[in-house]
């Protein structure tokens, strides 16, 4: 793996680890002032997901780092390991969530759409990467 890929990688991830704690602080701060909890938790959960499909759209874009699929593919695996990791162990640990409460954002049937952030973590260096080589 080259070091630039790393860098952009890694780096990457930790912006939008940065930006997903700001996303769930303006959902606590302000969507739920006008919205009750599930609701604001979608808002909030399409607010990340298009953060991050656009943050990495722009951050591979502006690299200049060329993926070929399969870098893009691992880049995501990364970023879903990662995430999936943070969300679990900072989710429990440090700020205190439940397991239960941690597993239950990813209950589709009860309206709980968390399952597709890291689907869109995962998602995202592919087609933003075929988006940019199609331009």
């Amino acid at each position: 793996m080259e070091s630039k890929f790393i860098m952009v990688t890694f780096g990457t991830w930790f912006l939008f680890m940065v930006l997903a704690i700001i996303n769930a602080i303006i959902r606590e701060a302000v969507y739920t002032s006008f919205l009750d909890e599930l609701r604001a938790h979608q808002l909030s959960t399409f607010t990340l997901m298009t953060i991050f499909f656009i943050g990495t759209l722009l951050i591979l874009r502006f690299s200049g780092l060329n993926l070929t699929g399969q870098e893009a593919i691992m880049m995501g695996t990364i970023w879903v390991i990662m995430t999936i990791c943070f969300e679990f162990l900072a989710g429990h640990y440090a700020f205190g969530n439940s397991w239960d409460h941690l597993i239950a954002d990813y209950n589709i049937l009860k309206g709980r759409i968390w399952m597709f952030i890291p689907i869109t973590t995962f998602v995202s260096p592919y087609l933003a990467n075929k988006i940019i080589q199609a331009i």
